[in-house]
């Protein structure tokens, strides 16, 4: 199916105040995150490449141990293997597309 409405896609809550709705497609995974200001991302990695677009809200990520405040429009390129942690400073919406698919998120 090459179209579809984000919104209809099934929601789960990973983690506390980060509910994730995602598509996979042949080699990606596109997340499509509703973040509660507040809510910490603990330190964490994986073998994916990942980027992280803003599109509302301000979020704070720290990537191998170097911090900058998102906001929208703005990207943070994750590499593969790297230590990650963060937290909303304000209710955020954030769009991550992982390389390769994340196959841990289910089908």
């Amino acid at each position: 199916m090459p179209f579809l409405n984000v919104h209809n896609l099934p929601e789960s809550e990973p983690l506390p105040g980060y509910k994730l709705r995602y598509r996979h497609s042949g080699a990606m995974t596109f997340a499509f995150w509703t973040i509660e200001a507040a809510a910490p991302l603990p330190e964490h990695s994986h073998p994916h490449e990942q980027v992280a677009n803003v599109i509302e809200g301000e979020y704070e990520l720290t990537i191998d141990g170097e911090s900058q405040v998102l906001r929208p429009g703005m990207l943070a390129v994750i590499p593969p293997h790297a230590p990650h942690s963060g937290k909303a400073l304000t209710d955020c919406r954030i769009v991550d597309v992982f390389c390769p698919r994340r196959e841990d998120f289910g089908e």
